[in-house]
């Protein structure tokens, strides 16, 4: 009689861990890094932003911390080889790594990639040293320029830009007619005050830290896209879209200018939980203020843009959260 009481207590002893156990296999927690772009960019305070309302106000988001990068393609790097679970990105960058084609031409599709919501317009930014007597982009031919970081997003929208000038700078593309220094935007903007080059491209949300800086001191200044090569580009690369930046927007800057933006969006990959993504997409929005006291461009955050530009299939903790938004997603942006 005791052996079978005592068998039974074990026995119930054993259920009773197994249980346990089970419950707290169930408690996920996560600890996030979101690649961004270099810190002189909206990239990096946007998504430091982030992480900080995700680690404050989601109970299973232990820690989760913004990393410095060259930008999307890095980004995209990350996230395949899982260095990263959540990243800013341009949207054509994004289009051309999902479907294996442009910069990614010859490479596998990175068909795991996952969209989540729209941040904010990325606005292509160019700026002439102010002695330089450069007026428009086709007088860069001949110069020295800073075109982006080595296979940057930005490098790449350069690239697509000045190709509607009949400039490059690209050795292995042919002859070149432009002088490139690989570089982040703030040690461009250290270039030009030093006049140790003509001009750079800076993409970015309006205002963005490095433009700040470099009206500020006066020794550069926004030029401006022309009509024509503004269609040209948004043609060719329907990503693009006609932007003006308005007068006062930076120091110094009297003039509406016209240029060309994209949608920077945030994505994932598939393999997260929906549960995670359902989560981080709606602490994003329920703390949008939080977000725009980072960086002023993320006042465009907002639902009824959240898909605006969107480029990769949604995942699918980002579809749940904005149908119960009263969100209407489109069928091509679901994953079936």
């Amino acid at each position: 009689m005791k052996k079978s009481i005592i068998a039974a207590i074990a026995v119930l002893a054993i259920l009773f861990c197994a249980g346990f156990m089970t419950v707290e296999a169930e408690a996920k927690s996560y600890r996030l890094n979101i690649a961004t772009a270099t810190t002189g960019g909206a990239y990096y305070p946007i998504g430091n932003a982030m992480a900080q309302i995700w680690s404050k106000n989601i109970e299973e988001v232990i820690r989760a911390s913004a990393q410095s990068t060259a930008g999307t393609p890095q980004n995209v790097e990350l996230m395949v080889n899982k260095e990263v679970q959540i990243a800013i990105g341009q949207n054509g960058i994004c289009y051309y790594a999902f479907n294996g084609k442009g910069t990614y031409e010859g490479k596998p599709p990175y068909t795991d990639m996952r969209g989540m919501f729209t941040l904010y317009p990325n606005v292509m930014h160019w700026i002439a040293r102010k002695d330089s007597d450069i007026k428009s982009v086709a007088d860069f031919k001949g110069k020295k320029f800073v075109p982006g970081q080595v296979a940057s997003a930005t490098e790449v929208n350069s690239r697509e830009m000045m190709e509607a000038y009949g400039l490059n700078y690209m050795k292995d593309q042919g002859d070149t007619n432009v002088t490139a220094d690989y570089l982040g935007y703030n040690e461009a903007v250290d270039l030009i005050k030093n006049a140790q080059t003509d001009g750079a491209h800076i993409a970015g949300g309006v205002p963005t830290a490095a433009i700040i800086d470099v009206l500020s001191s006066g020794a550069g200044e926004l030029i401006a896209l022309e009509e024509d090569k503004i269609t040209e580009i948004c043609e060719k690369y329907p990503w693009y879209f006609p932007f003006t930046i308005p007068a006062g927007s930076y120091p110094n800057q009297e003039q509406d200018i016209k240029t060309v933006a994209l949608s920077n969006i945030l994505f994932t990959d598939a393999g997260q939980d929906e549960e995670l993504i359902y989560l981080l997409t709606k602490a994003t929005y329920e703390y949008h203020d939080d977000l725009v006291a980072a960086h002023k461009a993320t006042a465009y955050t907002v639902l009824e843009n959240s898909l605006n530009g969107m480029t990769v299939p949604l995942h699918p903790g980002a579809v749940k959260y904005l149908k119960e938004m009263g969100v209407d997603v489109p069928e091509r942006l679901i994953v079936k």
